[in-house]
């Protein structure tokens, strides 16, 4: 299985501690650069690549490695260095442990996971020479197939880094899938789950009784016509096509732990003055009384939060949309992510937001109608949804079944509302009537819905209000 080996260090690794690390390798090993020099790799005389090493980034964000890791960081900010070592290639991940340790000791840091970085004898070498181009140049991959680009990760969590989003936007281009296969202990951040492209791509979980299965359905998966797909169950017919889920899948136990998640857009008319970032931060403040902690365009998030920031990324590679992730303080556990496109109507923000609560923990339900009308009359709110899930409360996604949110409410933002005809958005078929936003000559509106978790009847009541406003 691949390895991902990173050294945590005070100080910035310089090139000559690279250099020291990369050299660990011994005088036959090649050095080559890729991904415009952002990815330097040690390979062998055929120009394979046995180690790829992200260029060192520096985090200033409080728990990502913590999060991410389960490591205990230098104090922040510290600096990020990720060396990947392929599979399949003789000691290419003692190669990325001696990298990783050799750079942590020079750069007064540690590395992760310890037990990768023990071996930190440098070998003398007579010098390096430049690598030819690589056959498989797209370090984050381990398997191609005319289907699918599988990837093999083993650490804690499967997080959306620069590696993994490489990875998806070169499965995309070639028109492929992408499928993550891990151990059974590992999960996904909630920014990987918001990417997962559709079939065949999907996550796929080693289990020592079914073999794999899909860590999102539980399907039990076979190795089959070159990618991971479902195994059909022997007393399938063709009305009912049964594929067995995996028994690690249904091992689920009710901890209390919930999860607020909020999901809205917002459209910004385009104006040199528009600043982005604005509406979550209203969200997040109004449900934990505190700002974002940090955000970027991977994880993990490196920079303080900063609206004005954020927005010249968007800016500057407009009109390309922008993807960003949001991360809160570890003692409220929240991660956001922020989709920034260009439309017809303006500027729009798609954000996927979740805050974990534990057993004991008030939900700040109270404050929902607040929030909603901070966003109606602030923000140029479309829409959004607020649900409640019986999930972990670090945000994480475990391979085992989560069931679904109950809605809590929606909320119809003011443009919505004008563009209806009649009085339709204000008289629903609902026995609750929706509560009035913003100003009376242009009001949005808040509808409450079912909150209780363990009660699914709240989508039926959703289905019916998403019909009545669309005039179904």
């Amino acid at each position: 299985m691949t390895k991902d080996v990173i050294a945590l260090t005070q100080r910035m690794p310089d090139p000559w501690a690279v250099l020291a690390g990369l050299l660990s390798g011994g005088p036959d090993k090649l050095v080559n650069a890729t991904g415009e020099g952002a990815v330097v790799q040690l390979c062998d005389e055929q120009g394979r690549p046995l180690v790829s090493v992200e260029a060192p980034m520096l985090i200033q964000v409080e728990g990502e490695a913590e999060r991410l890791l389960g490591a205990t960081p230098p104090r922040v900010p510290y600096w990020w260095t990720e060396a990947r070592a392929t599979t399949g290639v003789p000691d290419a991940e003692r190669l990325a442990g001696t990298f990783a340790g050799r750079l942590a000791t020079l750069s007064d840091g540690s590395a992760w996971p310890p037990e990768m970085a023990r071996s930190l004898g440098v070998v003398r070498t007579d010098g390096v020479s430049v690598a030819p181009t690589p056959a498989a140049a797209q370090p984050a991959v381990d398997v191609l197939t005319h289907s699918v680009a599988v990837i093999i990760m083993d650490r804690p969590v499967v997080a959306m880094t620069a590696w993994l989003s490489d990875a998806f936007r070169g499965a995309a281009a070639a028109e492929r899938g992408l499928q993550i296969v891990t151990p059974p202990g590992t999960t996904l951040s909630p920014a990987v789950l918001a990417n997962m492209p559709g079939w065949p791509s999907r996550w796929v979980v080693q289990d020592e009784r079914e073999g794999y299965y899909d860590g999102l359905s539980g399907a039990v998966l076979r190795w089959q016509d070159g990618m991971f797909g479902t195994l059909v169950s022997p007393r399938a017919t063709e009305e009912d096509p049964t594929t067995p889920v995996a028994a690690s899948y249904q091992e689920v136990v009710d901890t209390g732990e919930r999860q607020l998640a909020v999901t809205f857009r917002t459209v910004h008319p385009a104006d040199d003055r528009l600043v982005l970032g604005g509406a979550l931060e209203t969200v997040w403040r109004e449900l934990t009384g505190g700002a974002p902690a940090g955000w970027g365009t991977a994880e993990p998030a490196n920079l303080p939060w900063s609206p004005g920031r954020l927005t010249d990324v968007a800016h500057a590679r407009s009109p390309e949309p922008t993807w960003f992730v949001v991360v809160g303080d570890p003692g409220r556990p929240g991660l956001a992510t922020i989709r920034v496109s260009r439309t017809k109507a303006g500027v729009a923000e798609d954000v996927t937001l979740a805050f974990g609560y534990g057993a004991g923990e008030k939900l700040p339900l109270e404050a929902l109608h607040r929030t909603a009308e901070a966003l109606v009359t602030r923000h140029h709110l479309r829409s959004m949804l607020v649900q409640l899930r019986k999930a972990r409360r670090d945000l994480l996604v475990p391979p085992r079944f989560e069931g679904p949110g109950v809605p809590l409410g929606f909320v119809l933002g003011a443009e919505e509302v004008r563009n209806m005809p009649d009085d339709r958005a204000r008289r629903t078929p609902l026995a609750e009537q929706p509560l009035r936003l913003g100003p009376k000559a242009r009001p949005g509106y808040y509808y409450p819905l079912s909150g209780d978790p363990s009660d699914l009847s709240g989508w039926s009541d959703f289905e019916q209000l998403m019909r009545h406003l669309k005039g179904v």
